[in-house]
């Protein structure tokens, strides 16, 4: 299944981490480049703070003061290698240190904001785009919920990581190298010894428990799209639910599915829990050690002259702050290591939607605006004509021009969902212009999937289908389906108005064109009568209107479409039978003219088809009309009637 996950490599995870960072430096590389500028200068801010108030403030102004008994006020030390700088003009230097430290923070944190917002937006964006390329069989092997789950919690996700997470591990590790500097800096080996020993403690106790929780949080997010899948699944189902009393199933399934999620949650923050206190605990020891250390040595160096001395006062204080920039930064980023890791699985898996192979499509016969020249043949036009040819180039350089007429043809096509697995059996179809074509059999025949091969939603293992007598293969396929119209069993309405929704399959069709193509379909009546009309705005897939009155608004839009082929996938299988009859005048009128494919239960609905077909097994049993069919006495006889087909005239597969 598509959630199972293989273990990710370190050099998958630097691979994932550099592609992100990537989109977020080619989104925005100005920005970018100024915010980690701007971490840089503050936290070198930071530090030289910390190094001002021990070594110079203290070493240079207040230990002579209390050395010599003179006031502060008149001792004069050495700033930045300025000589005899008195206290006040010290102060202000520490104050503008500080100042340009705050307008950085400030800074890069609206810059990373800005950059982890629009990556976020770029990277929704790029998955809808992309999601709409996709074939239907990714649609079909994944749960609603599993595909919203990464929108929702895989984007939310990336996007803490890259507007909070991310700025603050670059700042984090930016302050432990200039603190790490600082003490160098100071020659105090002594101090750096005890920093660098608790350093080691603490990052060995980080990575054996980031290593314990990592699988956790990654297992995490994998049962929390399977979660989402199913609450999606049982609410559109809830009508079902209810119907076969099936609620303490339904919640025993989401309880396994929550109680899986529960522990997984559990144990990642039970881990990551750990490593708060541990740090902060082991820091406040490194705090008390350098004490006792600095005092230790201040004092054995007390009778040295100050210029033979390894540490002073002022360098100890320096140190309590330099040693917590840098230790407690290992805590705060072994948080963020599981947000990372999260926000990893994420990326991961928003990857792998962006990289799912799109729709292949190397059709090059387009569909184009045409007129009637003095001979009858089409001539390509730049204004719409309502009147549509197909342009087939030829290898010769030669454009060949040939009127959409909706003729149909199928030759031996084999087919399977499952590569090697034929579910279709050496179908053979031919459908001439204007003719009706129903296909009837029990339920998993093959009826539907042979109208979603004429789509090309799926492609043929084996034959040939041909549209007005050319290769669909050489169709493209957004020219092939424009040349169809199809009216599913299941109806999407989508919100906006009910023009709107006729309008969905002719974008560019006139307020008279939707009016009368709901009249066609025996919609209007209904649609004057909604608060609004036609400007009713529809909402939750036209939740407030019946079933028969969504699919007779669905009908509408097919016949705004004004396509010269027609599926009918059981279309009036929701509509009651005195509806029924007059949505069959209006689909009468619909069809006149076209060629229409027609899956139907109701046999009565395909009476006046030109040939009805009988499939079974994947394969065309029988066909002929209503009449020739019944004298027969066989398959088509036994579904007409309710009674036994003739023995006599078992059918063999139809030729």
């Amino acid at each position: 299944m598509q959630n199972k996950r293989k273990k990710v490599s370190l050099g998958e995870f630097t691979a994932l981490f550099g592609r992100l960072i990537g989109r977020m430096f080619k989104g925005h590389p100005f920005l970018f480049i100024s915010s980690l500028f701007l971490i840089v200068f503050g936290m070198v801010a930071q530090t030289a703070g910390t190094v001002f108030v021990g070594q110079i403030l203290i070493d240079d102004f207040i230990e002579p003061s209390l050395a010599n008994g003179v006031a502060i006020d008149s001792i004069r030390g050495t700033v930045l290698g300025f000589a005899d700088v008195p206290l006040h003009v010290a102060v202000i230097g520490l104050a503008i240190i500080y100042a340009l430290g705050i307008v950085s923070v400030w800074g890069y944190r609206t810059m990373s904001c800005i950059i982890g917002q629009s990556t976020q937006m770029k990277i929704r964006n790029e998955l809808f785009e992309h999601m709409e390329s996709l074939p239907l069989r990714y649609f079909d092997t994944r749960t609603h919920g599993d595909i919203m789950s990464v929108y929702t919690n895989d984007v939310d996700t990336l996007r803490e990581l890259t507007s909070r997470v991310l700025p603050m591990v670059v700042q984090m590790i930016f302050s432990m190298i200039t603190s790490l500097v600082a003490m160098f800096l100071t020659g105090a080996w002594a101090l750096v010894g005890v920093v660098l020993g608790f350093f080691f403690v603490i990052l060995s106790t980080i990575f054996a428990v980031t290593k314990l929780s990592t699988k956790y949080f990654i297992a995490q997010q994998i049962v929390l799209g399977k979660t989402n899948g199913y609450i999606e699944e049982m609410i559109s189902g809830q009508k079902v639910i209810k119907v076969f009393n099936h609620e303490i199933e339904a919640k025993a399934g989401f309880d396994a599915l929550n109680e899986e999620l529960c522990k997984n949650v559990t144990k990642s923050s039970q881990f990551s829990s750990i490593l708060g206190p541990v740090t902060n605990n082991l820091s406040n020891l490194m705090y008390v050690v350098i004490g006792i250390v600095g005092a230790a040595i201040i004092t054995s160096e007390a009778g040295l002259p100050v210029e033979s001395r390894t540490i002073t006062v002022g360098i100890v204080i320096s140190f309590l702050s330099l040693g917590k920039a840098f230790i407690m930064p290992i805590g705060a980023l072994s948080n963020q290591i599981n947000m990372l890791i999260m926000a990893m699985a994420g990326a991961e898996r928003i990857f792998a939607v962006i990289d799912e192979p799109s729709e292949i499509d190397e059709g090059y016969v387009t569909l184009v605006n045409a007129t009637e020249d003095e001979n009858g043949n089409p001539v390509e036009s730049e204004v719409k004509t309502n009147r549509w040819a197909w342009k087939h180039p030829h290898s010769d350089g030669t454009i060949e021009y040939k009127w959409l007429r909706g003729k149909i043809n199928m030759y031996d096509v084999d087919f399977g969902y499952v590569p090697g697995k034929i579910v279709l059996h050496d179908i053979k179809l031919y459908a001439e212009p204007g003719q009706k074509v129903a296909f009837v059999g029990p339920t998993g025949a093959g009826k539907t999937t042979i109208t979603n091969l004429l789509n090309r939603f799926y492609d043929i293992e084996d034959g040939k289908i041909r549209f007005d007598d050319i290769n669909i293969n050489k169709i493209k396929k957004k020219d092939l389906r424009r040349a169809m119209g199809m009216v599913l069993q299941d109806t999407n309405l989508f919100t906006g108005t009910v023009k709107e929704n006729i309008r969905y399959g002719n974008p560019d069709a006139t307020d008279e064109e939707v009016i009368n193509a709901a009249k066609l379909a025996n919609a209007d009546g209904f649609i004057r009568m909604l608060p609004d009309g036609y400007d009713t705005v529809l909402r939750n897939a036209g939740l407030g209107l019946s079933q028969g009155q969504r699919q007779l608004i669905s009908i509408a839009r097919a016949a705004c479409a004004n396509p010269p082929v027609l599926v009918l996938d059981e279309a009036t299988s929701s509509i009651d039978s005195r509806t029924e009859k007059l949505v069959q005048q209006g689909m009468d009128a619909i069809m006149k003219g076209r060629t229409v494919f027609v899956i139907a239960h109701r046999l009565s609905t395909i009476q006046n088809s030109d040939v009805i077909m009988v499939l079974e097994d994947g394969r065309i049993i029988e066909r002929g009309n209503h009449n020739a069919l019944l004298e027969e006495k066989g398959k088509y006889y036994q579904l007409y009637t309710g009674g036994k087909a003739d023995p006599s005239a078992e059918a063999m597969p139809a030729k």
